[in-house]
């Protein structure tokens, strides 16, 4: 039985039945059985058998992918003493900080005698054996021209500069460079991103060059925090972010789009500065059982730039309880104005608001064009890099992307409200607002 499955023989084993096992294996097995991936990994985990140039493990945040790598170029390195093994992240300092000095990096797995000695300066891991393992950064494609390699580890390939197809070029010199040894090999690991490297290595799958372990978060729900993992499904469980981030599953753009995905993750930041002007938007809903209160606020920094700050939308809310979480927004923010579409009727949007106790400028503007015609000068501004996301915002994000320019919203539900409450906020702080009727409800 322990030879068969030996994890979970080990999880089910008797006091008596261990000992007697830890007996059996001796000194050097006492020393070396904890340190034996293959014992305490899951199946997903292990590299694929095969024939395979490239095995890509496409999974959800928190599955294990960077041990997964890390575990792998450490058995190489081991039993391979001539090996020269590329390292590759999006940056050098990812690639220091998660790839080698991480939790699961390099410096972490394996029996600690035999660990590698890092050498920051020179970019360099020397295993006890004489194995190498250099660093790159993909943003550097030219750096990966020249240098030999007999494996590669490249992580969080999506998140690889596309600007001027640089995360292609990067991938391809390192392909050019691998001419070392009988069987050169390569690790990707990435959350999934439809972006053209992730997108080529899945069309290559299909002649057998490349090996696809897919996966999600919970499947290492054992090794996760309950919190996290409660988390995870209250805040993502119903968005396309969620299947993309936590389930592992590939959501490929919608043609024609006016946002993707790819542009969302690049203007993304952790935390927002201090903003000279808050503006809550408003997208309020027609009736009280149908399409969300869109709720978004979003600052200007005094570098100029817009940042999207919180979605506080509501659903399936009367004219009561969105007014009040229109003006508990714009206090919790301290906003300078609330900006509300008030197509469905501007005496009531006011009176609305008035009765909250709102008690902020309010500016009612009036749609004369539809939502995408009136969301594609606001997506230039993300295009021109002049907005940036404090966060994530799965829901909002989900029905930027179903915005379709000159065609009709693909996005989930039958609205996108919040979309259209992010458009109304960032016209008003980027793009003026020619004049639209204002009320002030002092």
């Amino acid at each position: 039985m322990a030879e068969a499955d030996p994890l979970t023989w080990l999880t089910q084993a008797e006091d008596g039945e261990l000992e007697h096992f830890m007996a059996r294996l001796g000194p050097s097995g006492q020393r070396e059985w904890r340190w034996d991936w293959r014992l305490w990994a899951r199946p997903s985990q292990i590299a694929p058998e095969g024939d395979w140039r490239v095995w890509l493990v496409m999974a959800g945040r928190g599955f294990g992918k960077t041990r997964c790598g890390a575990e792998w170029v450490n058995e190489i390195a081991e039993s391979r003493p001539d090996a020269r093994i590329a390292l590759v992240a999006a940056h050098l300092g990812e690639a220091r900080a998660v790839m080698v000095e991480g939790e699961s990096g390099l410096l972490s797995v394996g029996a600690p005698w035999r660990r590698p000695v890092f050498e920051p300066s020179l970019r360099r891991l020397t295993w006890p054996n004489g194995a190498q393992a250099m660093l790159y950064s993909a943003a550097e494609p030219e750096s990966l021209r020249g240098p030999q390699h007999s494996h590669a580890w490249c992580d969080e390939v999506a998140k690889w500069d596309n600007a001027s197809a640089r995360a292609v070029a990067a991938w391809d010199n390192l392909l050019m460079g691998l001419r070392l040894g009988r069987d050169p090999r390569v690790v990707a690991t990435t959350t999934p991103r439809s972006v053209p490297l992730v997108m080529r290595l899945l069309s290559e799958s299909e002649n057998g060059e490349v090996a696809v372990t897919r996966g999600s978060t919970f499947d290492n729900a054992v090794n996760l925090p309950r919190r996290f993992l409660d988390a995870m499904r209250t805040t993502f469980s119903r968005s396309l972010l969620g299947r993309q981030e936590i389930d592992g599953e590939m959501i490929a753009d919608i043609e024609g789009a006016l946002w993707n995905r790819t542009l969302l993750e690049d203007c993304r930041e952790h935390g927002a500065p201090t903003c000279a002007r808050v503006v809550v938007g408003v997208d309020p809903p027609a009736s009280a059982g149908g399409d969300a209160c869109g709720i978004v606020v979003v600052g200007l920094g005094t570098d100029g730039m817009a940042h999207v700050m919180a979605d506080a939308s509501v659903e399936k809310a009367g004219p009561e309880r969105w007014a009040r979480a229109v003006a508990g927004t714009a206090e919790a923010w301290q906003a300078d104005r609330v900006v509300a579409e008030a197509n469905q009727g501007g005496a009531m949007v006011a009176s609305v608001l008035r009765a909250a106790r709102l008690s902020l400028p309010l500016r009612l503007v009036h749609a004369s064009r539809g939502k995408v015609a009136r969301a594609e000068p606001v997506a230039a501004l993300y295009e021109a890099g002049r907005v940036h996301h404090a966060g994530m915002f799965p829901r909002l994000e989900d029905e930027m992307c179903g915005l379709i320019a000159g065609g009709a919203y693909q996005g989930p539900g039958r609205s996108p409200d919040r979309a259209d409450a992010l458009v109304w906020a960032l016209t008003e702080l980027m793009l003026g607002t020619g004049g639209a009727p204002r009320v002030s409800l002092a």
